[in-house]
């Protein structure tokens, strides 16, 4: 077993501020723990009452814990793209850094034979283009090719993740 002999941060809770904290030592004693142990381990790291009583949540959230004391957190990079991720979700305005699954990559040809026509739609970076004309959803691209309401992505045969069925 390695010994690891980084020294926690400056806000580690004092069961995690030994000279060293021998991460797999601490997860394989978790696993060891009833859940009223769990408890008092959270209130030891975490200087507050457990949320609950879920020995997977406790056992979960404690692992990731320690070894965020021993080894660090999320870089400060990290949290803020996570931060921006959120938002974006959050605010409902997706498309900055969460795209949708389905959306094929800008440049891709997407054709579909209509009314004895052969239809084409270019996916563009922020919508689609159809005969010279530029749509923001795909469904109304497919509303000016049909005349019709349909699900753009059905219409053209992709499933969830983008690919032809």
């Amino acid at each position: 077993m390695r010994k690891n002999t980084r020294k926690s941060g400056v806000n580690a809770a004092p069961a995690c501020q030994a000279a060293g904290i021998d991460v797999l030592a601490e997860l394989t004693a978790l696993r060891a723990m009833t859940v009223p142990e769990l408890q008092e381990k959270w209130q030891a790291i975490f200087g507050e009452r457990a949320p609950n009583a879920s020995r997977g949540n406790l056992e979960l959230r404690l692992g990731y814990r320690i070894q965020e004391l021993a080894h660090g957190g999320l870089r400060r990079e990290t949290r803020r793209t996570l931060d921006a991720l959120a938002d974006e979700v959050t605010s409902g305005k997706l498309g900055g850094m969460v795209a949708d699954p389905r959306k094929p990559a800008p440049g891709t040809k997407l054709v579909r034979e209509w009314g004895g026509e052969e239809h084409m739609v270019t996916v563009l970076a922020d919508g689609f283009e159809w005969q010279g004309r530029r749509f923001k959803s795909l469904s109304v691209a497919v509303r000016a090719i049909t005349g019709a309401h349909w699900n753009g992505w059905r219409f053209f045969g992709l499933d969830q993740t983008g690919g032809a069925r």
